[in-house]
């Protein structure tokens, strides 16, 4: 299924020594030497991962992370790791590994590969708070090109694809993206009448009445470049300590205000931050569980650059809400969205809700294009 492992140049399948559908063919130039060419770290249940170590004509040793997948959605995968790495990289240049090339094998159709620059990372460690989190900064101050909310592509979240299908509403995005993991957990695990039962709440009302508040009373949501799977696992520290992101999934998110740095009682910032800051996204959401180490401190930092958007009361139940889309990616259970519809319906969020029967503005389902106004009815938490 995978190429031959060896240190001769006709082992390197042709199509990965041309650089095929990237933007830099032949990055192994001609008079290029393989030193080594041999598996890598652990496998994930849908890649295997090599290191290819290579000698220049000029003497210059150099080495390349490749990841190889297989089938339909391997392709689909690495074609969206490579697409999201590139904006990534062309964005914040340091802050992930430079993107060389993907594509198909020339002998084997249906396995395909990534390549990118090669880091011999420190131990298990994670990034610091203040490095990693500037660095998150940068990025999120990024501008959507068209000004929407999506991806040029499709991206995966570990085996599973997000539909980033162009929205100009980050309410309609966000609900549209929910219900495509909604749409895949079924179509993998089958129905479920006791979720399906939850699901109107969730979409009628939890949504609604955290999101919309975001781009009401003068507010506007701007997109902004996300990671879109930022858990420790996926970052390391190189040899100078400096905090490095990989295996994004990412599209053009959540980016909810606009504030001058001056004021902003923090310390200096890079060059690339010396213009108003766009704010928080929903990047944030990974990072609740405690299963990922990127704890309270390094909230606290990130919201130390970039503060909470207004209404500043909803942002623990909006975190929540965000950390249910990443949630439903590992697992979906009823208990799940059980959670869900109680944050909703916490101290804070309760204030726009009476016990008593209260319409709901109507949303538009972009996979439906049906609007129905709901009623809520005594709320229970």
């Amino acid at each position: 299924m995978y190429p031959e492992i060896g240190n001769e140049m006709e082992k390197l399948d042709p199509n990965i020594l041309s650089g095929m559908d990237s933007p830099s063919p032949y990055f192994l130039p001609e008079n290029t030497e393989v030193l080594a060419y041999a598996r890598h770290g652990l496998n994930s249940s849908w890649a295997t991962f090599f290191k290819i170590s290579v000698r220049h004509a000029g003497g210059d040793e150099e080495n390349y992370f490749m990841k190889v997948s297989i089938g339909h959605h391997g392709r689909e995968a690495l074609k969206g790791e490579f697409t999201a790495t590139s904006a990534i990289h062309e964005r914040v240049p340091g802050f992930c590994p430079k993107p060389i090339a993907w594509g198909t094998f020339a002998n084997d159709a249906d396995a395909h590969f990534y390549i990118c620059k090669f880091y011999d990372f420190q131990g298990e460690d994670i990034p610091d708070p203040e490095d990693i989190c500037e660095q998150l900064a940068i990025l999120h101050n990024s501008e959507s090109p068209n000004g929407k909310f999506g991806f040029e592509c499709v991206t995966y979240n570990g085996n599973l694809p997000q539909d980033n299908t162009w929205f100009d509403n980050w309410e309609a995005f966000f609900a549209h993206g929910l219900r495509h993991v909604l749409n895949l957990r079924e179509e993998r695990g089958g129905t479920c009448a006791e979720l399906d039962d939850l699901l109107p709440h969730l979409f009628d009302v939890v949504i609604p009445r955290l999101l919309r508040p975001l781009e009401s009373d003068g507010r506007k949501v701007k997109p902004s470049l996300v990671h879109g799977d930022l858990w420790y696992g996926n970052t390391g520290i190189t040899s100078d300590t400096k905090a490095v992101v990989y295996d994004p999934a990412s599209f053009w998110a959540h980016n909810e205000c606009r504030v001058s740095l001056r004021d902003m009682q923090i310390r200096l910032l890079p060059a690339e931050l010396e213009s108003p800051l766009t704010c928080f996204t929903d990047e944030l959401g990974n990072w609740r569980p405690d299963r990922n180490r990127f704890s309270g401190d390094y909230i606290a930092e990130y919201h130390r650059l970039i503060p909470k958007s207004e209404p500043v009361e909803d942002w623990d139940d909006r975190n929540a809400l965000y950390e249910l889309k990443f949630a439903s990616t590992i697992i979906v259970t009823p208990a799940t969205f059980e959670h869900a519809n109680a944050i909703a319906f916490s101290a804070n969020a309760q204030q726009s809700v009476s016990a008593n029967e209260q319409d709901v503005p109507v949303i538009t389902d972009s996979s439906t294009a049906k609007s129905t106004p709901v009623s809520i009815t005594n709320v229970e938490v």
